[in-house]
């Protein structure tokens, strides 16, 4: 292709311009470099915005992160087509990252709150919140303006300087970086198929990944199963804003004699795209999402009654809704029974301050007694009083394959679903936890009337077993049991999975089901 060469003054300099196709349209804001800078900084401000207003906590699902990839990538290279400086590099993520804090600032949560790196729940935030949204904006932004540049110096602009071995090895990293996110972040969730003895999948089992909406907003469902015409089990997981999809596939028990409905509820995990907005997200909304999952199940499988199980918050949410609508359940398994969170808490304040004392623990306690015992007003606030329970409740089976952040690493998550399950702890928690702590079930719960099963762990943390047992004594219901699990802790269903399965069994052939 021909080229013909001008000089055009600018600033004192000289700016070689080659007429070759897309120069022309490019010669304008390269000899006004304001010009092109100001466009370029348009460009920018525009992205910001419209990022603002469609993904305010930054990218929360799949096609939002693929598209913001490919946004920011453009974006890049116009900047630096624009500009024709290597300045765009550092100029376009500024202006970006300022007007989208500004834009954002109505949007409330630890994650995209002012940031607190001075503890591990703030550490977390930070990273869930701000850094993989600079690993899916800015990281695609610095390399398209580098690529932007590139262009810029091929098609004429003088002043771009051209690519050395430095630029093209940056270049060429950042690519190979951004190609190694997109494909993380494109693969599909799954759940694998229930097998028979042929190894083909069973006829008439379930194995499914799906989503159904609650309360006006979409929310995703586990099924898993060997028979549908088995008695369906919906398991509430602990939080707020817990997702259990993970500890639930660790044992296949609970699958060979019940349809298991794994749910994360609205803001946790799967479910953390239905955060918003928060006004709505209630504990009266919870309980009502929780009856209306009941009789979609209900009518699904083709069954009057269910089996109802939570676990820690989700034996909450559980005894609300049983106590609200017991014709609906067969019986309510509560593990790790909650019964007064704000008392739970007060008296794990206790605990940690004289585990603190006795160890010589000065900063800890320091904190402890500046901040007073709880409740508090934020969420940040509980990490001293809450995160050192197995400093002082340790017990020699606790196992981190059954904890946070270890069961998020399964085929049923998203590589964004894997951070939301990180962000629906401290965003979702930080809703609907000052609204737990009125309930005191031993005060507003004297009656359920549903059977009702009570599993503890041999080593449940004394704030939480004492109130379960006192609720225990004075709760009535038709039929009610307590069970502990030798060597269990606070999620004894994970601990002791084989014990839990043949528990269920019982449940079922105690109330009545049908085989």
């Amino acid at each position: 292709m021909s080229a013909r060469l001008r000089s055009l003054p600018t600033d004192g300099q000289t700016i070689d311009v080659a007429h070759r196709e897309g120069g022309n349209a490019l010669t304008t804001f390269w000899v006004d470099r304001n010009l092109g800078f100001a466009v370029a900084a348009g460009v920018a401000a525009m992205f910001a915005l419209l990022s603002a207003w469609l993904t305010p906590r930054g990218p929360i699902t799949t096609s939002e992160a693929l598209a913001t990839v490919i946004a920011a990538l453009v974006v890049g290279v116009l900047c630096g087509l624009f500009t024709g400086s290597r300045w765009s590099l550092l100029f376009a993520p500024v202006i970006f990252l300022a007007l989208f804090e500004l834009a954002r600032a109505g949007v409330s949560g630890p994650t995209v709150d002012s940031i607190h790196l001075g503890s591990l729940y703030g550490a977390i935030a930070f990273v869930v919140g701000r850094v993989v949204h600079g690993l899916l904006t800015l990281l695609p932004m610095v390399l398209g303006a580098l690529v932007g540049v590139g262009l810029a110096g091929r098609w004429g602009n003088g002043t771009a300087r051209p690519f050395g071995l430095g630029s093209w090895l940056l270049t060429t990293l950042l690519a190979l970086l951004l190609i190694v996110i997109f494909v993380a972040i494109a693969q599909p969730a799954r759940t694998a198929p229930i097998l028979g003895t042929d190894g083909a999948p069973l006829p008439g089992s379930i194995a499914e990944l799906t989503t159904v909406t609650l309360g006006g907003h979409e929310q995703a469902l586990m099924l898993r199963g060997r028979s549908t015409d088995n008695p369906v089990l919906l398991y509430l997981a602990g939080g707020p804003g817990g997702t259990d999809l993970g500890a639930m596939r660790l044992d296949t028990g609970l699958e060979q004699r019940f349809v298991v409905v794994t749910w994360d509820q609205r803001g946790a995990g799967k479910s953390y795209p239905a955060l918003d907005p928060t006004a709505t997200l209630t504990l009266d909304q919870m309980v009502a999402d929780t009856v209306e999952l009941t009789h979609y199940l209900r009518d699904r499988f083709d069954e009057e009654k269910i089996y109802l199980v939570g676990q820690s918050w989700g034996s909450t949410l559980g005894v609300l809704a049983a106590q609200a609508h017991p014709e609906l359940y067969h019986a309510f398994v509560g593990v790790g029974q909650m019964v007064s969170q704000r008392e739970t808490d007060r008296l794990f304040y206790e605990d940690t301050l004289a585990w603190a004392e006795q160890n010589g623990n000065e900063a800890l306690v320091a904190q402890l007694q500046a901040q007073g015992p709880p409740p508090y007003g934020n969420l940040l606030d509980y990490e001293p009083a809450l995160s050192h329970e197995h400093d002082w409740n340790a017990y020699p089976e606790f196992n981190v394959e059954n904890e946070m952040p270890a069961i998020l690493f399964v085929p049923e998550y998203t590589w964004l679903e894997r951070i939301n399950g990180f962000r629906s702890f401290l965003d979702t928690f930080s809703v609907l936890y000052p609204q737990l702590q009125g309930i005191d079930f031993r005060a507003d719960v004297a009656r359920l009337d549903v059977p009702f099963y009570m599993v503890l762990g041999e080593h449940e943390a004394r704030g939480r077993a004492v109130l379960a047992e006192e609720w225990f004594q004075m709760v009535d219901a038709p039929s009610k049991e307590q069970i502990t699990f030798e060597g269990a802790g606070h999620r004894p269903n994970f601990d002791r999975p084989s014990e839990f399965a043949a528990l269920m069994t019982r449940v079922v052939e105690e109330t009545g089901a049908k085989q």
